[in-house]
């Protein structure tokens, strides 16, 4: 009889695709880059082997693995509440620029991790916010926002320095008070609007009294010094006035008199 056994496929046939596609992928898993402004850490089996800059290195494919920290400045904003000294709750979003060291990464992998944002400068952030801002009133936040990012500026480059995260500067980029607070806000503003109002409406009457009263003291001034004017001699004067008057008014007739028993008469012609 005819053998029908089928031909077997040789097992180099199967196996060296496969291999040949494990090898491209060590090829290819054997070495990784670094862009410029990042840094890497390569571990080992979950060990810290080394840190690496910018350029192409080596690794052992399947058994290395790779974590990259950026080293350029980032910007992070953070929302949190505090309450002001005069107990009011404050809503506040801080944007915070920071970076780190390249020759600090490998130090700031084992202590912080590759969280460090979220897990030590959040925290760091929300603390000192909450002490800084119970130093002033709600009402005195917004004249005094400078000072108060410029107090939190200082206590997180000190603090976050200490972990060997350098906060470049922080700044607040918003406030936020409770709708109690805005309205009792609003209505100070209109009491004292209406009290500078009165104010200056006194101030007004006020100086027009003065002029009225400076007015009625000349007026009497003036008249004091008319009267003290109106002299004996004045008098006198105008005496021979009303006489010179009369003589240029005389036509030359002298006066008529009646003899009676009684005070002579005049009889004019």
């Amino acid at each position: 009889m005819k053998d029908v056994t089928p031909n077997r496929v040789p097992a180099a046939v199967i196996f060296l695709p496969i291999f040949l596609i494990l090898l491209m992928l060590a090829a290819f898993s054997s070495y990784f880059t670094v862009s410029a402004g990042t840094v890497a850490v390569k571990l080992r089996f979950g060990k810290l082997v080394g840190a690496y800059g910018e350029g192409i290195h080596f690794k052992m494919p399947f058994i290395d693995s790779v974590e990259k920290f950026s080293v350029r400045i980032k910007k992070d904003s953070f929302d949190t509440e505090a309450f002001s000294k005069d107990l009011q709750t404050v809503g506040l979003t801080l944007a915070v620029n920071h970076r780190i060291l390249p020759n600090t990464v490998e130090s700031i992998y084992r202590n912080l991790g590759p969280e460090y944002t979220n897990t030590i400068l959040k925290p760091m952030v929300e603390e000192w916010t909450k002490a800084v801002i119970a130093k002033y009133s709600a009402d005195s936040l917004i004249a005094n926002r400078v000072e108060v990012a410029r107090e939190l500026n200082a206590i997180l480059k000190e603090k976050m320095a200490e972990k060997e995260v350098i906060v470049s500067d922080i700044a607040i980029t918003n406030f936020e008070f409770s709708k109690q607070f805005l309205k009792a806000v609003e209505e100070k503003q209109i009491a004292e609007q209406e009290a500078k109002r009165a104010t200056n409406l006194v101030e007004k009457v006020k100086k027009e009294a003065e002029q009225k009263i400076l007015q009625a003291e000349a007026e009497a001034k003036s008249l004091r010094l008319q009267r003290e004017v109106v002299s004996d001699n004045l008098i006198k004067l105008r005496q021979v006035e009303a006489q010179l008057k009369a003589i240029d008014k005389w036509d030359g007739r002298m006066p008529t008199y009646m003899a009676g028993d009684q005070m002579p008469f005049v009889m004019a012609k």
